[in-house]
């Protein structure tokens, strides 16, 4: 028997922590029965308390690795997590305009979990230019939606971040002081929906690569936009609620949960 599982391109950087990055990416897309390939965007110094230090990669081994797995395989979504340079992302724009038809899951990494800024002016001014007309799905938090928007009001800043060329714009509200974390979804030049989830009492490693990635997993797997949001939202909730610590720093989601509930 040789199941055919959807292919999910994961362009994202390297978390030696093991905790987020292109690791957090590819134990979710196991968990969602996708199979995995990946583009390292850049090397890290980081623990699970902060990131340390970034290495970019090249744009020209970038781009190559990209075409290399592209001429080589049906690949059913993109991933785009940490990016880190603008360079960088002129390196992913390139191959996004070259398979228009393969659906985009952008995750804005603008800062690690520890407060370490990993994206300047001029990378959010070329996310905002280049990389949103390409993506079918954002998935900023509260502070990535105002850095990327420039803007204040978070139902303004999804507008605005539809009108730059995103098809649905998930903003997260786990940074947000409010008892319920409340996720915002909009689409067609409105708030489409709102979710609220019960608010989990630590700080976890790598929540916004999980959740990003399931959406593009179940994307993969031929849902709706729409369908693969609430779904991934359920998904990166159980892994957060049964989170485990390896450091001194945030916990690590468990995205196999689902493993041990049937044991």
């Amino acid at each position: 028997m040789n199941p055919t599982r959807p292919i999910v391109l994961s362009f994202s950087g390297h978390d030696p922590s093991g905790g987020a990055g292109i690791q957090a990416d590819i134990e979710t897309l196991v968990s969602h029965q996708c199979h995995a390939v990946s583009v390292i965007t850049a090397l890290t110094e980081q623990d699970t308390r902060n990131v340390k230090r970034l290495i970019p990669q090249s744009s020209e081994n970038i781009i190559s690795q990209a075409k290399t797995l592209l001429d080589d395989m049906a690949v059913n979504a993109f991933k785009i997590g940490l990016i880190g340079h603008h360079e960088t992302a002129l390196a992913i724009y390139a191959i996004l305009k070259q398979y228009p038809d393969i659906p985009v899951v952008l995750d804005p990494v603008l800062a690690a979990g520890g407060g370490a800024d990993l994206g300047n002016d001029r990378l959010v001014a070329t996310l905002v230019d280049l990389l949103l007309p390409c993506t079918t799905v954002l998935t900023p938090n509260s502070d990535e939606a105002r850095k990327l928007a420039n803007l204040d009001d978070l139902e303004e800043c999804g507008l605005s971040l539809l009108e730059a060329g995103s098809e649905y714009v998930l903003i997260t509200g786990t940074h947000e002081s409010t008892p319920s974390v409340q996720n915002q979804l909009f689409h067609d030049e409105r708030c489409w929906e709102t979710y609220t989830w019960e608010r989990l009492p630590e700080s976890y490693h790598g929540s916004g690569c999980t959740l990003a990635t399931s959406v593009a997993a179940l994307i993969a797997h031929g849902l709706s936009p729409i369908q693969a949001v609430l779904e991934a939202q359920e998904y990166t909730w159980n892994s957060l609620n049964t989170a485990y610590r390896t450091g001194r720093g945030q916990y690590n989601p468990n995205r196999f949960f689902w493993m041990e509930d049937e044991a």
